[in-house]
């Protein structure tokens, strides 16, 4: 024989329902609200990578006509912050799937 639950008990049930609807129209809510600026950063992401890279070009053309020992060095510091860079911008519009 099944016991009926008491009235409180019965109201704390509706008063999670409830909660939980909400809960899941906010996230929900957030959801489209987060897709809207992942285009906008990720394409700011690349430009800050492609100024970065301009950026390092300069200063490695400057080193290497100084005639340091180390551009070498330079340039693949340089190329590989601006590689993560484009790779971050593209990959978090990937992941948003914009």
């Amino acid at each position: 024989m099944r016991k009926k639950l008491p009235l409180s008990a019965m109201a704390l049930l509706a008063i999670a329902q409830t909660g939980f609807a909400q809960g899941v129209t906010g996230i929900d809510a957030a959801s489209s609200e987060l897709t809207t600026y992942v285009d906008p950063i990720g394409t700011l992401i690349i430009v800050i990578g492609a100024i970065v890279g301009l950026v390092g070009g300069v200063r490695v053309f400057i080193k290497w006509n100084s005639g340091d020992q180390d551009v070498q060095k330079s340039i693949m510091g340089w190329m590989g912050s601006c590689v993560f860079l484009m790779l971050v911008g593209v990959v978090v519009k990937a992941f948003f799937g914009v």
